[in-house]
């Protein structure tokens, strides 16, 4: 299964459905059913800004107890969207050179949880599934392949 390594609170964040892109500076063709890996890393000073402190408590976590280096969902990766602001600095989502646009906007919460500045990009992930416990692996960059019991 394709994979990706996010750092916490990012991870967790997607796991528990409160984020729905990933943004990145690279975009992607692939498709498809992709695993969650929180990396090692916990970016301690995220974990305390506003909103993303009070969604963290919502579920129990905090920086202190976020699950690093494992596994920790699955979803699917449904579309890969260019970020560009427009005039009033709203974060608009479009493909296909400007072709197509995303109609609703992310909202400020999501945008919170991410990094859209023009020419990044947004990954879409659907249908995510937070695993019932994490499963402990090594991650790497980029978009690498993992099969449980792999390690």
């Amino acid at each position: 299964m394709k994979t990706i390594t996010i750092i916490q609170p990012w991870a967790i964040l997607i796991a528990l459905g409160e984020k729905q892109y990933e943004t990145r500076s690279w975009q992607t063709n692939y498709r498809g059913q992709l695993a969650i890996h929180a990396g090692k890393k916990v970016d301690r000073e995220a974990c305390e800004w506003e909103p993303i402190k009070s969604t963290l408590a919502k579920h129990g976590y905090t920086a202190d107890n976020l699950p690093t280096g494992a596994v920790v969902a699955v979803c699917r990766l449904g579309e890969c969207w260019q970020v560009s602001r427009c005039l009033r600095d709203d974060v608009i989502l479009e493909k296909d050179g400007g072709n197509t646009m995303r109609e609703d906007p992310i909202g400020k919460k999501e945008e919170a949880f991410g990094w859209y500045d023009d020419g990044r990009y947004a990954w879409e992930l659907n249908d995510v599934q937070q695993l019932p416990e994490p499963i402990p692996v090594k991650g790497r960059q980029g978009l690498w392949n993992w099969s449980e019991g792999s390690g």
